[in-house]
């Protein structure tokens, strides 16, 4: 189970408490947000029900509904006044929930409410992006990029979303960030992208990492580059030899630096450029 993803403290809970002007157990509200039974939920908000009633643990019915990926049930809650930037006690907001469970509707939805791409992180708090990572929906993180949300931002424990990314093993993640320009050579407790790649043998994400410049000399806190975390004769292992024995060529170095100068911006500038589909794809890595 993934671990919580923030914290509220005392007067934030008290401040729920008296903005919703609710505490209760889970409702009959929570169940059918939970259950995606979107008629009694209507039927339920009709009748007067609180759509931000709170658990002991601060949970809404929206973040519910955003666990389950219930897009019907997230919309009538939100055209019902429900607050769409509320916590959890773990700090967790209804699109940490939605790009949890890999729910594209709910987080466009919740985007269109005007839900916080970036939320403040803490010692508990993981990003939009971190949690769309973790379950490996590219179109989410694709969402979230789009949306404005930092390719950098940085949690304790996993460190830039291209880490938790390469650490699950998720290739179109991984590039959907670096596309974006994502730092390639971002490191947490001195390890890269390129460490985890190794350390989980997946030649393409390897593959991936180095073509947009990963360092293949990296060194860990143990002294150790991404080489020595492959078995030898490997695939893994005989990618990294071959990487490090033949350096990238003229025409892959040229695209890095390019890539690198433009940074975030890379993308967009492209698009404005007069190039020839098969440079554009190129510089993509499209073709």
């Amino acid at each position: 189970m993934r671990r919580p993803v923030g914290v509220a403290g005392p007067i934030t809970n008290f401040w729920i408490m008296f903005s919703t002007g609710s505490w209760a157990d889970r409702t009959a509200l929570h169940e059918a947000a939970s259950q995606g039974r979107a008629l009694q939920l209507k039927q339920l908000i009709e009748s007067g029900a609180s759509v931000n009633m709170v658990t002991v643990d601060n949970i809404t019915p929206l973040h519910e509904a955003c666990i389950q990926a219930r897009p019907n049930c997230a919309r009538l809650l939100l055209e019902a006044g429900a607050q769409v930037d509320i916590r959890t006690i773990h700090g967790s907001t209804p699109l940490c929930n939605a790009c949890a469970a890999g729910s594209l509707e709910c987080a466009q939805l919740l985007l269109e409410y005007g839900a916080t791409v970036n939320p403040s992180l803490t010692a508990l708090t993981a990003s939009p992006l971190h949690e769309a990572c973790i379950q490996g929906n590219a179109e989410v993180v694709r969402l979230m990029i789009t949306s404005g949300a930092k390719l950098e931002a940085f949690d304790v424990h996993f460190g830039p979303p291209l880490h938790i990314a390469s650490v699950k093993g998720h290739v179109e993640c991984v590039k959907e960030l670096l596309i974006a320009g994502a730092n390639v050579n971002s490191v947490n407790f001195h390890e890269t992208s390129l460490h985890h790649a190794a350390r989980a043998h997946m030649v393409d994400m390897i593959e991936l990492l180095v073509e947009f410049g990963a360092n293949v000399y990296a060194s860990d806190s143990l002294g150790k580059k991404p080489l020595d975390y492959t078995t030898p004769a490997s695939p893994s292992y005989a990618c990294l030899q071959f990487y490090e024995s033949n350096p990238l060529n003229l025409q892959q170095l040229c695209r890095i630096v390019l890539r690198r100068m433009l940074g975030t911006k890379a993308s967009e500038v492209m698009d404005q450029l007069n190039i020839s589909r098969r440079i554009y794809d190129y510089l993509q890595f499209s073709g």
